[in-house]
């Protein structure tokens, strides 16, 4: 037995669909600028912490991807996701792999630049 809205891979794990991160507030407002700046920063650094250079990749494009492109390149490589917005993901030898939300979507306190 799944929960609502899982499929089964294999018939013994589900796969949890994506869904979008709910809204969130950084700190302080930040620029479109300085939200890619953190976000760049964060993917240039993230595969120095462990894991497999080619799953960070693959968390990257489905970040960067739409719910269901998303959901296919995180099957296609095999990640097994813990929280359904993606923060909180494993591979198959049981790596773990967090993405911060700034690198998933934008924050509510996002400054408008004119």
């Amino acid at each position: 037995m799944g929960c609502s809205g899982s499929t089964s891979a294999n018939g013994n794990e589900p796969i949890k669909k994506i869904i979008r991160p709910k809204p969130w507030q950084h700190t302080e407002p930040l620029t479109r600028e300085q939200l890619k700046r953190m976000q760049d920063e964060f993917w240039d650094t993230a595969p120095h912490y462990g894991g497999r250079k080619e799953i960070w990749d693959a968390l990257r494009a489905a970040a960067e991807a739409d719910l269901s492109l998303a959901q296919t390149i995180v099957e296609s490589a095999g990640i097994i996701i813990q929280n359904a917005d993606l923060t909180i993901c494993y591979d198959e030898r049981g790596a773990k792999y967090e993405l911060p939300k700034y690198v998933l979507s934008e924050p509510t306190n996002l400054v408008r630049e004119s």
